[in-house]
């Protein structure tokens, strides 16, 4: 595609920016409204999975990530005493895919996805409120009375999107995950966790995961079930966290001690239904504003990137924007769904309480044959290329 084209970005989280970095390689205009008055990413960590940065690297952006955070060597399975469920193969299947696992807290994320967007305007404090569509392009409203202009708009405004809520209507249901989630960032070292390890462990209706973030720092999380009405409203800090998980291993009572108060995160985790169309004419949407999902499969940044690079590359070769955007669409509707069912589908089986259930859980991982596990795992990890039709270039794996 021609000219100097313009790509307005609402939202400034890892999907927006990425967006915004994928749109520059391929000679867009970008410009990114951020309805936060500061770029302050909280304190959490995450995966960048492998599909994410194969992706990327389709248009030769390369975050640097393994110097900003740890590459993933091991990933252990344990039940709530401590004891071995299962290894699970992710390092095997990323060294064959040749992309490794990076676990990173996202802000350290943001940052080098700021480094690669230095060239991109970023207004802050600019709540969209608003879009319309005058021919083929698209005028976005804000609450203080401004406006922005472009070829193309992008929702990436997350969870509670605007441009989502537009599109769908007013009342769009969200599903409850059925369980609250801590998390936080700490200093760290403790003799049963070694370097570059991620170790999950399952208990009655409650999981706890530690994950190396690298430079000593350690990223966990923990879940329990707990309906929405209690959930929402919990508020019993971390002498509350220190209880729920009375009589875990030490390694996880430790990283909960060691966790300054103010570093802990309490959320409601929710998806929705999945939607579509995401767009029509000169706009789409992105990331969690097209498809939130939970974070059992660690894959809600990663697909938000792959989104990004797979948008860039059909607008590079669409003959105008709406094909374009309509073709990122198409690519993107299977990938995205079936992640979103299975981490729903996957977080509900390893949230199991009760002592049957638990048991089936637990055996069902333990006994799995390991080629089993490799299929079932490895799908998500490898990026199955932009879609394009076939004569691009660019339409397969890289």
């Amino acid at each position: 595609m021609g000219g100097n084209r313009k790509a307005v970005v609402i939202g400034a989280g890892i999907g927006g920016l990425a967006a915004a970095v994928a749109l520059r390689r391929v000679g867009f205009e970008v410009e990114v409204f951020e309805r936060a008055p500061e770029l302050r990413a909280a304190g959490f960590g995450l995966s960048v999975m492998s599909n994410a940065t194969a992706a990327l690297a389709a248009l030769d952006i390369d975050l640097g990530l393994e110097k900003r955070g740890r590459v993933m060597e091991t990933y252990h399975v344990k039940d709530h005493k401590g004891r071995l469920i299962r290894e699970f193969p992710f390092p095997e299947i990323t060294r064959r895919i040749g992309v490794p696992c990076v676990c990173i807290s996202r802000a350290d994320l943001l940052a080098a996805l700021l480094d690669q967007a230095a060239d991109v305007p970023i207004t802050l404090g600019a709540t969209a409120e608003r879009f319309e569509v005058a021919g083929d392009r698209a005028r976005v409203r804000f609450t203080d009375g401004a406006w922005a202009e472009a070829d193309v708009l992008i929702g990436a405004d997350g969870f509670n999107s605007a441009i989502r809520r537009q599109i769908t209507g007013p009342g769009e249901p969200a599903r409850d995950s059925g369980y609250i989630a801590w998390l936080g960032i700490t200093d760290y070292s403790h003799p049963r966790f070694a370097p570059g390890s991620v170790v999950h462990l399952w208990g009655d209706g409650m999981r706890f995961g530690l994950v190396d973030i690298g430079r000593g720092r350690l990223y966990w999380w923990g879940t329990k079930n707990m309906p929405y009405a209690r959930s929402s409203t919990w508020d019993e800090g971390k002498a509350g966290v220190l209880a729920a998980y009375s009589g875990w291993p030490d390694e996880v009572r430790e990283a909960i001690r060691v966790t300054p108060p103010a570093d802990l995160l309490t959320l409601n985790t929710r998806d929705r239904p999945f939607l579509r169309p995401w767009g029509d004419g000169p706009v789409t949407l992105l990331g969690d504003a097209a498809h939130p999902m939970l974070t059992s499969l660690g894959q809600g940044s990663a697909m938000a990137m792959e989104d990004a690079a797979v948008l860039a590359l059909h607008l590079r070769h669409a003959a105008d924007v709406p094909s374009g955007l309509r073709g990122y669409e198409a690519a993107r509707y299977d990938r995205t769904r079936t992640i979103v069912e299975a981490t729903r589908s996957i977080s509900d089986f390893e949230q199991s309480q009760g002592p049957v259930r638990r048991r089936l859980r637990d055996a069902y991982f333990r006994w799995m044959p390991h080629r089993s596990l490799v299929g079932k795992l490895e799908p998500a990890l490898t990026f199955p290329g932009a879609g394009l039709p076939s004569g691009t270039g660019e339409g397969a794996n890289r």
